[in-house]
């Protein structure tokens, strides 16, 4: 065997132990006449030493040999070590070594393997390999593992089946692009890989498997960024026999178990809130509520001056900042060149300084007197000391330009503590959005969402006020859940996909698997899909979910480890009936 231990779990109770370890060189200090090796493997560092008294020339010799992350193994005994080490759980002891194996040289590593490294990230993706070996990305991975079996223990004893689905499907209309996969054995023809698993555990509702859920891989060919990867996992579930508020039950209890097993926090609120009040409040339909700066609606008090660029808005609309009268004005500046940035697209910022003696200073005094500033402190909540800052423009967007300034005034001020988890249902979606480009409405979620009880007919006059029986679950500012209670009967899903703008032949071709299951007596079900690599990484105290995939892709959607996609060679290409139109 090539170890009797691991490097983290000798102690003092083990001394005088004979044990046989292996692993990586960490690093190595020689001293000439004795030499001192920290052996690491995942379970943690060992001190291994070799001195001239106690260890033959030839074996000394060769420890002073030993490069960074050769793996070794060592025989040896366990003895006290004279310099303790209070910050690793083996500080009390090291191996006094009488064998040495080297089991594999290894080259000189691009990056240190630290907890701090020298290395960048775009080194570290192309030896991912090794990066692994770090504790940050170790105990990420770790981590995740650790959420996922908890995952599993407790929709398994709620009575949930673990059923897989296929990853070679067919190509339909979901919101983001398809991968496809060319089929050699059907020219011409081609597979999709699932954006989720929806249709399918619909299906198995149909099927009467009556609570399944599945941990499962999707495909989307979207563009990427620090919360989103082409592949990602989810935790899908779905339930039959269910209305809404069971399903919001079952998952606040997955939540609620995840976040006390897990991270040892109780919580008992799941407060709810409306799509429209999370708009109106907050500026997107995740918002973050560890803290408030709630949004105030100031066109009434803002719109009766000579001021044209509120006068024109569709929406005037301000925040307060807790202790912000004490931002100087090139700090003032800063943000208002942050809103003004391309990412975020405001043409400025008006803002008001709510003074200590009661008294408003703002950048509009021109045009508003002391009795209006007062309103606008009123509205938004500000206080003596805070500063109200105040965007204007159309509602959608300015809406969502404040939403940014709010979150990145919160993490500015230090109000989105890592180690605080404040869930939130948001509920009652519109069913469809307007494509402003188009013209026409497509599904908020997707096809298959039920309108809210009675709304239905509201689909052929008013579209845009219909709301879904849709939720998403929102934890600390993202979304890490969300679902629907489906439609599951083939006239309210054919009228559906009517108002997406399917012909009858293009329902048929796309969904008539489906359409032609829900005569065969469908159960009214619904269900909610876990985004899994964004909710280890909230609970892991991060929101990038990158460091929690143990093989991710960057930012342009690349494998640069291995480098993929790649082309491939032209028999492949003739086998599979392929020419390229480059």
């Amino acid at each position: 065997m090539y170890r009797s231990h691991n490097c983290g779990e000798l102690t003092a109770k083990h001394i005088n132990t004979e044990v046989t370890l292996s692993g990586w060189v960490q690093k190595s200090r020689d001293k000439g006449f004795i030499v001192w090796v920290d052996l690491r493997d995942r379970y943690g560092i060992t001190q291994l030493v070799f001195d001239e008294e106690r260890t033959s020339k030839d074996m000394l010799e060769k420890a002073q040999k030993l490069g960074r992350e050769f793996v070794i193994q060592v025989k040896g005994t366990v003895i006290e070590r004279a310099s303790k080490n209070p910050n690793i759980p083996t500080g009390d002891i090291e191996i006094l070594v009488s064998e040495l194996n080297i089991l594999n040289e290894a080259l000189l590593p691009p990056f240190t393997i630290e907890d701090k490294t020298d290395g960048g990230e775009d080194i570290r993706m192309k030896y991912r390999y090794l990066d692994i070996r770090r504790n940050p990305v170790k105990n990420n991975l770790i981590f995740r593992a650790k959420v996922t079996q908890e995952v599993r223990n407790y929709l398994s004893n709620n009575g949930f089946i673990e059923v897989e689905t296929p990853y070679l499907i067919k190509s339909t209309p979901e919101g983001a692009r398809d991968f496809v996969v060319p089929s050699r054995m059907n020219e011409g023809e081609f597979y999709a890989l699932p954006q989720s698993p929806q249709t399918f555990k619909q299906l198995l509702m149909v099927g009467g498997m009556d609570k399944y859920f599945q941990i499962v891989k999707c495909f989307r060919d979207e563009d990427l960024r620090a919360d989103r990867q082409p592949e990602f996992t989810q935790i899908d579930c779905e339930m039959a026999f269910v209305e809404q508020e069971d399903i919001l039950n079952v998952f606040e209890g997955l939540t609620r178990h995840l976040l006390k097993e897990v991270n040892g926090v109780e919580v008992n609120k799941f407060p709810r809130m409306l799509y429209d009040d999370a708009m109106r409040l907050y500026g997107n339909d995740k918002p973050d509520i560890r803290f408030g700066m709630e949004f105030g609606e100031l066109n009434a008090v803002t719109q009766h001056k000579e001021f044209a660029v509120f006068n024109n808005a569709e929406l005037v609309v301000g925040i307060a900042v807790p202790g912000g009268n004490s931002y100087t004005r090139k700090e003032i500046d800063k943000l208002i060149d942050w809103v003004k940035r391309p990412q975020v697209g405001a043409l400025g910022m008006i803002y008001s300084r709510c003074n200590d003696d009661g008294s408003f200073k703002s950048s509009v005094d021109k045009f508003y007197d002391q009795d209006d500033l007062a309103k606008w402190a009123e509205i938004t909540g500000a206080k003596a000391g805070d500063l109200v800052c105040v965007l204007s423009g159309e509602t959608n967007k300015v809406r969502a330009q404040l939403s940014a300034l709010r979150m990145e005034l919160a993490t500015q001020l230090g109000l989105r503590d890592p180690k605080v988890f404040a869930p939130l249902w948001v509920i009652d979606f519109p069913l469809l959005e307007l494509d402003e480009e188009t013209g026409h409405y497509h599904a908020m979620h997707h096809p298959f969402t039920s309108p809210k009880p009675g709304q239905i007919e509201l689909l052929d006059t008013k579209p845009g006020e219909v709301k879904a029986n849709a939720y998403d679950l929102v934890l600390n500012g993202n979304e890490i859940g969300g679902g629907s209670i489906r439609i599951h009967d083939k006239a309210t899903q054919a009228i559906m996909l009517k108002h997406l703008g399917f012909s009858d032949a293009d329902a048929k071709a796309q969904f008539g698997f489906l359409m032609d299951a829900f005569e065969y007596g469908a159960p009214p079900h619904g269900g909610l899909a876990f985004g899994l690599d964004r909710l280890v990484a909230i609970l892991g105290g991060q929101e990038t979910i990158r460091d929690f995939i143990a093989f991710p892709k960057n930012n342009s959607g690349r494998d640069v480890m291995i480098d993929a996609p790649a082309p491939i060679d032209e028999a492949q290409l003739k086998e599979l009936n392929l020419k390229l139109d480059l």
